[in-house]
C-alpha cells in the first residue's frame, strides 16, 4: 500500500449524507425565500455550519449566524443519529487499512453534535486516531491552513498524507496545501469528477478501490 497516513472528509465520502446535508442547508434558504445558484451545494459542503451561516448572511438571510446554527443542528440530527448509512465498503476497507497499521483520520465540516453519533452508530469511531470537526480549528476546508495544522496534530509531514474527499474546492485546497489527494466519488458531487481529477493525485469510485492504490 503506498499510504499509510489517511485525513477523510466525513459528508459524502465516509458516508452517504450528502442528500440530507443538503435539504438540511436548503430548508434555511428556502423558509427565508432566499434564491440560490445551481453550485450552492459545491460553495456550501467545505464551510461547515458556522462558515456557511455567515454565507447564507451574504445571501440576505436576516436570521442571526447562531440561529441559523441551531437550525441547522436541529434538522440535521436526527438524520445522523440514527438514519445516514455508510457508504459502500466503507465498513470493511477502514477496518482493513487499521488492521495494516494505517492511521486514519477525520477531518469533517459537520460538527461533533452529528458527526460523533454517527461514526459510533456505524462502529467506526474508535479506528481513528483523530476525528475532528472544521470547528476544532477555527477555520474552515477552504483555507489551506486546516490542512497544515492537521498535519502538524497528525504528526507527519503534509505531503505524506492522503486526503480524501468528493467535495471539489476542498480537494483543491487541500493540494495548494501540500497533501496527497484522492477525490471520492458522489452522487451529489457527480458534475464536478473531471474537475476533481483535474487537481487530484487519484480519483475512487467505490472505497474497495483504496486498498490497490499505487
Amino acid at each position: 500500500m503506498k499510504y499509510n497516513t489517511f485525513l477523510f472528509d466525513f459528508d459524502g465520502t465516509l458516508v452517504d449524507s450528502m442528500p440530507a446535508f443538503v435539504s438540511v442547508m436548503l430548508r434555511i434558504l428556502d423558509e427565508n425565500d432566499i434564491k440560490y445558484e445551481q453550485d450552492i451545494v459545491k460553495i456550501i459542503t467545505p464551510l461547515g455550519y458556522l462558515g456557511t451561516a455567515e454565507y447564507f448572511k451574504q445571501l440576505g438571510v436576516q436570521l442571526s449566524e447562531d440561529e441559523m446554527i441551531k437550525l441547522m443542528n436541529e434538522y440535521a440530527y436526527n438524520e445522523y443519529a440514527y438514519n445516514i448509512p455508510a457508504k459502500s465498503n466503507v465498513v470493511s476497507v477502514l477496518t482493513e487499512l487499521k488492521n495494516r497499521g494505517a492511521n486514519l483520520n477525520v477531518l469533517t465540516a459537520s460538527p461533533h453534535n452529528v458527526l460523533d453519533p454517527c461514526l459510533k452508530r456505524l462502529g467506526i469511531y474508535d479506528l481513528f486516531t483523530n476525528v475532528w470537526s472544521c470547528d476544532d480549528f477555527s477555520t474552515t476546508k477552504a483555507d489551506p491552513l486546516i490542512y497544515v495544522k492537521a498535519a502538524e496534530k497528525i504528526g507527519e509531514p503534509v505531503e505524506d498524507i492522503l486526503f480524501l474527499d468528493d467535495n471539489y474546492n476542498a480537494d483543491k485546497t487541500a493540494k495548494s496545501a501540500g497533501m496527497k489527494v484522492c477525490g471520492v466519488f458522489d452522487n451529489s458531487s457527480s458534475e464536478y469528477v473531471d474537475d476533481i481529477k483535474s487537481v487530484a493525485d487519484h480519483y475512487i469510485y467505490d472505497f474497495s478501490e483504496l486498498l490497490e492504490l499505487r
